[in-house]
């Protein structure tokens, strides 16, 4: 991409890996649930920390929880759990870790009680994108009141690290809504991805 190419501001002067990220996945509606647990977990180890910290160790991430398969995620030990306490290639903190265990298993319950988290997660938009029309970053929210019904709901049912903030940053990522700006060059291609539907 040329340097005239308009982006979110967020997006601009971090990191090659950042852009990367910017330009072909934030959005883009994701109805994917191996996907969805892994941006659930992601965002949930970035609290307190930049997204640039957690992109440079999505890698490790993936090779340290089984390539996010929440099945086998879910039957990790407390051994396994201290093992990865020593594991550089991860955010060593260990409620996220644990969580990460735990919300496995409370997402294996909501695939068992609604087929899909896909299809359970996207209910609280009515099962399309929302597409904003912000003109610059600061009139982004951090949270909506989509975020705030569906963090109360995941809190209840077991999730950890779900606060509304957390769950609107993952409803960005995945597409849920559209916060693109609207000069932004993906604002458009994530509105016609979105009118794609699963």
């Amino acid at each position: 991409m040329s340097k005239t190419v308009k982006r979110c501001k967020w997006a601009e002067g971090v990191s090659l890996a950042y852009i990367e990220y910017h330009d072909t996945e934030w959005g883009v509606p994701m109805y994917d649930d191996r996907s969805q647990f892994e941006f659930l977990i992601l965002e949930g180890a970035q609290a307190g920390l930049s997204w640039s910290t957690i992109l440079n160790k999505r890698e490790g991430y993936r090779k340290a929880f089984a390539d996010f398969d929440p099945e086998k995620v879910a039957r990790f030990t407390k051994r396994r759990i201290e093992k990865l306490l020593e594991n550089p290639a991860i955010v060593r903190n260990r409620l996220k870790v644990e969580s990460t265990v735990s919300n496995a298993k409370a997402f294996l319950a909501v695939q068992e009680e609604f087929g899909s988290f896909s299809k359970y997660i996207w209910g609280f938009v009515g099962g399309r994108p929302i597409q904003n029309k912000f003109r610059r970053d600061s009139d982004i929210p951090a949270t909506s009141p989509d975020s705030d019904a569906l963090s109360k709901d995941l809190k209840k049912r077991g999730f950890r690290f779900v606060g509304n903030t957390i769950v609107y940053a993952h409803m960005q990522a995945t597409g849920m809504v559209n916060d693109h700006v609207t000069s932004c060059f993906r604002y458009k291609d994530c509105v016609a991805l979105g009118k794609i539907g699963r």
